[in-house]
């Protein structure tokens, strides 16, 4: 009890997420090194009246880990807990960062199946909020999850897989942080393998019409629409037998730091400051594209750096609507006042298990819009989620939205099996929060 009353924060620090658009202000915060620590700090803030949250590095743009009572860091459970080669899994403390797990994988001659596009979440942050990437066969990265460790509303360590607690782990997999504090997590993993990435320009209206086409012959299809133009990039990803042969150092510079980084930052703030030129702008950037193929290894093929900062909605919608949709937002944006910099994003999802999921039970495909950080986004994500629910889309946990439950209660068949299990595991709410009043009720 000593190590965690010496690591607590006596003064009171304001916690900011990455995008910056959620803030708060804690009682104190704490930095368990021990799930035993963990359990001690749940059990200390129920004598203490406070409730508790788990953030991890904050990339979340909801408030899911938002609070006035505990806030719980958990950089300091990470690492590795053992490697099973025999039954394909790794057990991993909940703080570690996706990056560390992908390299440290990659060193062991083993990958996760699927991730999604950023590594630097903690692995228990991007599971809670159900991150995906684009696959036909494979799924997000919680529905990769064979079993899971958590800290409980008394401070017990319950323990969760297909085989025990079962109710548990349907649920907790994509838990949104309602049901207790993550600490481990055991993932599937398989030997290590290569992805061909082929990325090629695609105007909209083929890539609409093609699109079932494009999903159904790759293992992992994604594009790219960039408003205000009729231009696309696609990106194939699919298994090869390698050799490695990764972007050069040069055209690896262009595309990676310059293009997607350096220039789209210079780009944004200019399109913030004069927003007439974001149209123009857009043309020109979208035809600048090039068709690109390099082969590598999972995570250096899926993930890339992310350092121009936004703001972003997201929406799982049944598969079959994705197309309809897209043309339904291109339509708005093309009759509005709208101007809008970041391209829209496309990815696929095979159906899953998981009780919130937003992938639960029906094949997906998600379209993701952004603002840049400091563009007033509201009218744009008001009329891009009016679309999306529409059609019975389900938002990301972790990104803008303005659902509540009795939405939920409608999209998702299997909510009031979630909100029992909370009731019972959590009935005081210790780990509640006013975002979670909205999406669970209360």
């Amino acid at each position: 009890m000593g190590t965690a009353t010496a690591r607590n924060s006596s003064t009171a620090t304001a916690w900011r997420n990455w995008a910056g658009n959620v803030t708060a202000t804690p009682t104190r915060v704490v930095t368990p090194a021990s799930v035993g620590e963990l359990q001690e700090t749940v059990r200390r803030a129920v004598e203490d009246g406070l409730r508790v949250k788990a953030v991890g590095t904050g990339h979340s743009f909801t408030a899911a880990a938002a609070t006035d009572g505990v806030l719980v860091r958990p950089q300091a459970l990470t690492g590795i807990r053992s490697i099973d080669r025999a039954a394909g899994t790794v057990t991993v403390a909940a703080g570690t960062a996706l990056k560390d797990l992908n390299r440290t994988l990659a060193a062991e001659g083993l990958s996760l199946t699927n991730m999604g596009d950023i590594m630097e979440q903690t692995v228990s942050g991007a599971t809670s909020t159900g991150t995906h990437g684009t696959g036909r066969d494979s799924a997000s990265i919680a529905a990769q999850i064979r079993a899971l460790e958590l800290v409980t509303a008394d401070g017990s360590v319950l323990t969760c897989s297909e085989k025990e607690n079962p109710e548990v782990f349907a649920a907790a997999r994509v838990g949104i942080g309602a049901l207790g504090i993550v600490t481990a997590i055991t993932f599937a993993v398989e030997p290590l393998f290569f992805l061909t990435a082929r990325e090629e320009p695609m105007g909209f209206d083929r890539v609409t019409a093609e699109f079932e086409e494009h999903f159904a012959e790759n293992e992992h299809f994604e594009f790219y629409w960039f408003p205000h133009t009729g231009n696309c990039n696609t990106k194939r990803n699919n298994r090869s037998q390698g050799p490695a042969a990764p972007p050069g150092p040069v055209s690896g510079w262009i595309e990676d730091e310059l293009l997607s980084n350096g220039l789209f930052q210079a780009v944004n703030s200019l399109g913030r400051a004069v927003p007439a030129t974001i149209p123009s702008i857009a043309r020109v950037a979208s035809r600048a594209l090039s068709a690109r193929t390099y082969t590598d290894i999972p995570y250096k093929v899926f993930t890339s750096p992310r350092r121009v900062r936004f703001v972003e909605m997201e929406y799982a919608l049944p598969r079959e609507a994705v197309v309809g949709a897209l043309r339904e937002l291109r339509a708005t944006v093309d009759r509005s006042r709208l101007r809008i910099s970041f391209p829209v994003e496309v990815r696929t999802a095979p159906a899953d298990d998981i009780t919130l999921s937003t992938a639960s039970g029906r094949d997906t495909a998600y379209i993701a819009v952004h603002m840049y950080k400091g563009t007033p986004y509201q009218a744009y994500f008001t009329a891009a989620e009016h679309i999306f629910t529409s059609h019975g889309g389900r938002p990301h946990w972790g990104k803008v939205h303005t659902r509540d439950a009795e939405y939920f209660s409608r999209v998702y068949p299997r909510f009031g099996e979630f909100t029992a299990l909370r009731d019972r595991l959590d009935p005081d709410r210790v780990f509640g929060n006013d975002y979670l009043r909205r999406v669970l009720g209360a």
